[in-house]
């Protein structure tokens, strides 16, 4: 099983190394030292607290839905004509681009620096690995 060291950890879970240090003392994650005595935490137990973190946010409370990836985040930019709009949202360390109806758009009220959820249901996803961390 892979162990990830708090740097990598707080980046793959989008906060800060303070945020993953203070985890580990409230004993939310276990940080083991590594052969070179840096702290470690176990990679299954991180994908545990990943998911933990991903819960819906408090304002779909009561809403169920097939899709399974929604990303709350900042709206960077708007680009809209009179028949579609393309719409980029800032979600922690990821970009969500979505493009919709121009109506739609201005319906939402969507413009730069407005909060938005974009919620994912995709039928082909690509999976990647980083060589060393499998």
């Amino acid at each position: 099983m892979p162990h990830y060291r708090i740097s990598d950890a707080a980046r793959l879970l989008g906060v800060s190394d303070d945020t993953v240090r203070r985890w580990v003392d409230d004993g939310r994650l276990t940080a083991r030292a590594d052969t070179a005595g840096r702290k470690t935490v176990d990679g299954a137990e991180l994908a545990r607290h990943a998911q933990q973190l991903a819960a819906q946010p408090a304002g779909d409370a009561g809403v169920s839905r097939s899709a399974r990836n929604s990303f709350t985040g900042l709206v960077t930019r708007v680009v809209a004509d009179t028949v579609m709009a393309q719409v980029e949202l800032q979600c922690g360390p990821f970009r969500v681009v979505s493009l919709m109806s121009a109506e739609a758009a201005a319906e939402l009220g969507l413009e730069p620096g407005s909060t938005a959820t974009a919620v994912v249901k995709a039928t082909n996803v690509i999976v990647e690995t980083v060589p060393g961390h499998a």
